[in-house]
C-alpha cells in the first residue's frame, strides 16, 4: 500500500469523525455501497392511566339480615397500571322502597391490581308492593368510580 493511499484513507476517516452527528461527507462511498449509520432517534411515549374490572358481570345479591334489612357483597378483581381509589354510589330502581347504601372494603388498589369488596345495604325495606316468592328483582344499581391516587 502506498503512502498516498494510506494518507487518503486516514484523511477520509478524519473527515468522517470531524463531521457533526447526522452528517456524512464523502466524495466516494467507502469500498462497497454498504449502509452507514448516520443518526439515532429516541422513541418516547406518554403512558396513560389504565384500569380494568375483570369480573364486570358481578352481581350483588341482597339477603335478609334483620326485619326490613338486607345486605349483600361481591368481590371485584381489579387490574391497573397505577395506584387508584375506588368509590361507589347506589341508585334504587323503585322496585322496593327503602333506604339504600353501598360501601367498598379495600378501596385503595395498588398497581398491578388486587381485589375490592363491594357491599350494598337496604334498610326500611317496604315489601308490600311485591308478591312473596318473586326472584331476582332488580332493586338498585351500584356504580363504581375510580380516581388516581398518589402514595
Amino acid at each position: 500500500m502506498s503512502r498516498r493511499s494510506l494518507f487518503i484513507g486516514l484523511l477520509a476517516i478524519l473527515c468522517a469523525s470531524a463531521a457533526p452527528a447526522g452528517e456524512i461527507k464523502f466524495h466516494v462511498w467507502p469500498c462497497a455501497p454498504v449502509p452507514q449509520e448516520i443518526a439515532t432517534i429516541p422513541v418516547v411515549m406518554d403512558v396513560g392511566f389504565w384500569i380494568h374490572i375483570v369480573n364486570q358481570d358481578a352481581v350483588i345479591k341482597l339477603r335478609q339480615v334483620a326485619i326490613h334489612t338486607y345486605e349483600g357483597c361481591t368481590d371485584l378483581q381489579v387490574r391497573t397500571n397505577s395506584n387508584v381509589r375506588l368509590s361507589c354510589s347506589i341508585s334504587p330502581t323503585g322496585a322496593i322502597p327503602g333506604t339504600y347504601s353501598c360501601s367498598i372494603t379495600g378501596a385503595d388498589i395498588n398497581a398491578p391490581g388486587g381485589h375490592a369488596n363491594v357491599c350494598a345495604r337496604l334498610t326500611n325495606a317496604n315489601l308490600a308492593g311485591r308478591p312473596g316468592g318473586t326472584m331476582d328483582v332488580h332493586v338498585a344499581t351500584v356504580t363504581i368510580r375510580v380516581v388516581p391516587r398518589v402514595l
